[in-house]
């Protein structure tokens, strides 16, 4: 393994970062007693710091602090200050953009351009600009899975689409897939390991990634065909409470944000519906007013103004689907790729307490602990220190995503029912009684 994976594995017990119970849960199950203590909501997940260190105005009653920003606009922005403090730091700078659609004999597909800028050392040069398919993105990270198999690798957005249903060469679903695959190369970018693995930096910068693709598995760490071949014939007997606490977590987590998803999207299926009826509705008020002399001026008006909340409506709808619902999806292919780092990890630890079971059959001639189960172990306390490292960081950006989130949704739907209001009250004076004339 490259990165600090090579070094020799610290004491479990002192190993990694916190342990579970010191990090927020962001979303409760209905009842304490299915996760227990543990996993009890972040407040951080609700309201970002600045807001939550203030007393904030609720319909409840709650005390306000008045000097708070009167646009959720100004939040997002503050929120968004956190990114830009440590871009000095940063030695390493991925962006994917440019997306062409490519037509050939056998198939179409899309490419998009991916643009690297560094100072790091293990770069010949300090810019790259590379094309890229989809196929290339799977490619790195399977890449990543088999030679970091004790890291938790970023989710890509879901590679196939049902036909009829999704234009996958519509200019909409093609702007959403480059902004899930430049987060995707974001998340490798920031992470201390991952970002200097040797498969990531030939991605940046190989003009022909396919004849490097043809090298097969000549490139696979060590520590990566040693959790291949890990077979399926040991059994974990117990999985350590911590690792249970987290197991547990990600099934609650990827529980509730399906439910979250699920009815989103009714909710986005009935907003396009009721559109359709509101754009047969707004115009009959205008050929009303056609027939109608004295009330034409304000029948005119209520047609724009239903016009005006059409496409208010047609907005938000529009920012649910290409800004709400992607972050769903990816941090619940998340949670998934959290899982399969979590069996791994199991798979590895019964290797380990099978051959430990093994070596307490032989006390009688009190032998050395063999090397390949000290290895074993030195894999298991490996996996546990980097899965513990990549469930902090995993919870620090997830808290910084769903705040920020949150925050745009509010922000958004403020801004849809501010222009349906200023459209409804921009009809008032037309509606008034007007003095007659004598």
């Amino acid at each position: 393994m490259s990165g600090g994976a090579a070094s020799a594995p610290k004491p479990l017990p002192s190993s990694g970062p916190k342990s579970l119970r010191e990090m927020p849960h962001p979303l409760a199950t209905s009842s304490s007693e299915e996760m227990g203590p543990a996993l009890t909501p972040s407040p951080d997940l609700l309201l970002p710091r600045s807001i939550a260190d203030k007393d904030l105005s609720l319909p409840n009653g709650t005390p306000v602090d008045t000097s708070s920003p009167a646009s959720s606009s100004s939040l997002l922005n503050r929120l968004q200050l956190d990114d830009d403090l440590d871009v000095e730091t940063r030695d390493l700078f991925v962006t994917v953009d440019d997306p062409k659609k490519h037509v050939c004999t056998m198939e179409t597909y899309i490419t998009y351009r991916v643009t690297t800028k560094t100072t790091r050392a293990e770069f010949d040069l300090p810019e790259y600009s590379v094309r890229r398919r989809y196929q290339d993105f799977d490619w790195l990270r399977n890449k990543l899975e088999e030679s970091q198999p004790t890291h938790l690798i970023p989710p890509l957005p879901e590679k196939f689409v049902v036909k009829g249903v999704v234009d996958r060469f519509s200019e909409e679903f093609v702007e959403t897939r480059r902004k899930a695959l430049d987060k995707f190369l974001k998340r490798i970018t920031d992470h201390p390991v991952l970002s200097f693995n040797e498969h990531f930096n030939v991605f940046l910068t190989a003009k022909d990634l396919n004849a490097y693709k043809k090298q097969g598995m000549a490139l696979l760490s060590k520590m990566g065909e040693s959790v291949k071949y890990v077979t399926g014939g040991y059994k974990l007997r117990t999985r350590p409470l911590e690792f249970a606490a987290i197991g547990d977590y990600l099934d609650t987590f990827s529980l509730k944000l399906g439910t979250i998803d699920r009815i989103a999207q009714r909710i986005i299926k009935e907003q396009l519906e009721y559109l359709v009826e509101l754009r047969e509705y707004g115009p009959v008020y205008s050929t009303w007013g056609g027939l109608e002399v004295d009330l034409s001026e304000p029948l005119e008006g209520v047609s724009a103004c239903i016009g005006n909340c059409c496409t208010a409506l047609e907005e938000l709808s529009e920012d649910m689907t290409e800004d709400f619902l992607p972050v769903l999806r990816e941090y619940i292919l998340y949670a998934e790729s959290m899982k399969n780092v979590l069996k791994k990890r199991d798979q590895v630890q019964a290797e380990y307490e099978a051959k430990l079971e093994a070596v307490a059959l032989k006390r009688e001639d009190r032998p050395k602990v063999p090397a390949d189960v000290e290895k074993c172990q030195d894999r298991v306390e490996c996996f546990n220190a980097d899965l513990k490292a990549d469930m902090e960081r995993w919870q620090n950006n997830k808290r910084q995503d769903f705040r920020q989130l949150l925050m745009g949704m509010a922000d958004k739907n403020i801004q849809y029912y501010e222009k349906c209001l200023t459209a409804w009250e921009s009809i008032i004076p037309l509606l008034q009684d007007k003095p007659e004339t004598k």
